[in-house]
């Protein structure tokens, strides 16, 4: 009998604990919401993002951990990839990182905002980084492409998991994510067409260890012609480029993959009442 009222009395700060709000929870370190340096500093547009988070994602902003995107972190990145530069009044897309859902990964993109990058292209890119875990939901106050969000992602994985994505991984993610982006504005290719095209090559790439880039441009146009599909040849050349890139880091990538599936998995189980008693030399 005495066991069992201690065991209530645990029981009753175990659930005032759970109560308290999510900045003092063990899971609060595995939701990240990353703004954009011009979403955050305007009160009306970060009022519109945090709207779309609560709604689509069930949670209150303000228990949730946050990080504020700059031109210079985009621009660490894309300045030496695409040459494109970003000021401190471009930076819009936001995202929530998840990592409290089990299973693949998932991506709800805001399609009234972000115009040109889809859900299906940030798992490719995201997958290329060593990504595969958690629920990912991204959005914009402004029409935006959403290429800049790729950084935000893969600063919120570094802050949920404490591990740091290697340099020459992020640029390979970026490189593919922004080729990707520029083809779908420049072809006549949908972006549907094109992860498929690109999860397809890389498939082969990986599989058969290729890194030789007149190979990976061979097997770009045999794709492109079997499914009757019309690339420049600047693109293909772009294309085959972000795929090597993505291969060249294979190894890094494996590695990282391989530390966050521990963290991860260290900290997703579930509570028990049984457990918790078990522990405490219980009885329940």
């Amino acid at each position: 009998m005495r066991k069992s009222v201690i065991g209530i009395l645990l029981l009753s700060i175990v659930i005032v604990g759970i109560a308290l709000p999510a900045g003092f929870s063990a899971q609060s370190g595995k939701q990240v919401i990353t703004y954009g340096e011009t979403t955050y500093n305007n009160q009306n547009y970060k009022s519109a993002v945090d709207s779309f988070f609560n709604q689509q994602a069930h949670i209150d902003v303000k228990n949730v951990n946050s990080k504020i995107i700059t031109a210079s972190d985009v621009n660490k990145i894309s300045s030496t990839i695409s040459h494109k530069t970003y000021s401190s009044n471009q930076i819009y897309s936001c995202a929530f990182v998840d990592l409290t859902e089990s299973g693949n990964i998932k991506v709800t993109v805001d399609t009234s905002k972000i115009t040109t990058v889809t859900a299906d292209m940030y798992i490719t890119a995201l997958k290329s980084a060593g990504i595969t875990n958690g629920h990912i939901y991204v959005t914009s106050p402004v029409s935006a492409t959403g290429e800049s969000a790729l950084a935000g992602i893969m600063s919120s994985y570094e802050a949920a998991t404490n591990t740091t994505i290697p340099e020459p991984v992020k640029e390979a993610a970026t490189t593919e994510i922004q080729t990707e982006s520029d083809i779908v504005q420049k072809d006549n290719v949908s972006a549907d067409q094109l992860t498929k095209l690109v999860d397809n090559v890389k498939g082969t790439v990986q599989k058969n260890n290729i890194t030789d880039h007149k190979t990976i441009v061979n097997i770009i146009q045999n794709y492109t012609i079997n499914n009757n599909i019309n690339l420049s040849n600047s693109s293909i050349e772009n294309l085959a480029t972000s795929i090597g890139g993505v291969q060249s880091v294979q190894g890094q990538v494996s590695n990282y993959t391989n530390h966050v599936t521990n963290v991860i998995g260290n900290n997703s189980g579930g509570f028990s009442l049984d457990g918790l008693f078990s522990k405490l030399g219980l009885k329940s």
